[in-house]
C-alpha cells in the first residue's frame, strides 16, 4: 500500500496502513450483508477507493485543508470522505448519505478505527441542503458521486459558503460533463477553477475539477428530492 501511495507522491504512516486495512475488511465482511461496493479485490479496493478518494492530495497540500469544515455528498461506503479524514486529522468531515444501513456501517468503522473526526447524517442532499445548520456552513465539499456534474452542482453547492470551494471527483466523460453544466454553473453563481489530471493510465483515469462558489445559492436550489433528476438544470 505504502508503495502504490507513494508512486502518485502521497505518504502514508504506520497508523494509516492500519486503518485502511481494518477499513477494507470490515467492507468485505458488510458488503456480504449491504450492497457497499462491487469491488471486492484487496488490491482493487486500495487503489480504485481509497486511493482514488485521496488522490487530491497529490497536487494539494495538507495544510490546505486545516481546521476546515469538509462536506461529502453522497458518500456511499465511505468515499472520498472516510479515506480523507485518515490522512487529514486535523479537519473535519461530515459524511452525508441517503441510506441509513450505509451510515451505520459507517459508524461501525469510525468506532473501530477511532476517527474522531467524522461526523456522520442520513439525509438527502436536498432536504440537507435547506436546513439552516448546513446551508452555506462549509468551506469545501467533495463528491464522488456517480451523478452528473449539473446534478452534483444542485446537490453540493447549496453547503458551501460564499468563496469556498467543491472538489468534485470525475472521470472520463470530464469534458462533455463541463459543456452539459454551463447552465448550472451559473445559476448557482459557482466557476470551474481548475480541472486536474490525477491519473492517466487505461483503467484508472482520474480528474478534480475545482469549483468555486463565488456568490450565494439562490433561495430557491436545491429543488425538491427528485426534481434535479428529471429535469437536471
Amino acid at each position: 500500500m505504502k508503495e502504490l501511495f507513494s508512486n502518485y507522491n502521497i505518504e502514508v504512516n504506520n497508523e494509516q496502513v492500519e486503518k485502511f486495512d481494518n477499513y477494507f475488511r470490515l467492507l468485505i465482511e458488510w458488503n456480504k450483508k449491504i450492497n457497499l461496493t462491487a469491488i471486492i479485490n484487496y488490491e482493487d479496493v486500495i487503489k480504485k477507493h481509497f486511493l482514488d478518494s485521496i488522490l487530491l492530495l497529490k497536487v494539494y497540500s495538507k495544510d490546505l485543508f486545516t481546521s476546515k469544515n469538509i462536506i461529502d455528498v453522497g458518500t456511499g461506503a465511505g468515499f472520498p470522505g472516510l479515506p480523507l479524514a485518515i490522512m487529514l486529522p486535523d479537519a473535519e468531515f461530515t459524511l452525508v448519505d441517503s441510506l441509513n444501513k450505509r451510515i451505520e456501517f459507517l459508524k461501525e468503522v469510525i468506532d473501530i478505527l477511532k476517527i474522531n473526526n467524522i461526523t456522520l447524517i442520513h439525509s438527502r442532499a436536498e432536504e440537507l441542503g435547506i436546513n439552516s445548520d448546513h446551508r452555506e456552513k462549509y468551506d469545501i465539499c467533495v463528491s464522488r458521486a456517480v451523478a452528473a456534474l449539473p446534478l452534483l452542482l444542485e446537490y453540493c453547492s447549496p453547503f458551501v459558503k460564499k468563496e469556498g470551494v467543491l472538489y468534485m471527483y470525475k472521470s472520463l466523460k470530464v469534458e462533455e460533463e463541463i459543456e452539459l453544466s454551463k447552465n448550472a454553473l451559473s445559476i448557482l453563481n459557482c466557476s470551474i477553477n481548475k480541472k486536474i489530471l490525477l491519473a492517466k493510465e487505461e483503467d484508472f483515469q482520474r480528474y478534480i475539477l475545482e469549483i468555486k462558489k463565488e456568490n450565494f445559492t439562490p433561495e430557491k436550489y436545491p429543488r425538491k428530492p427528485g426534481k434535479a433528476k428529471k429535469k437536471p438544470l
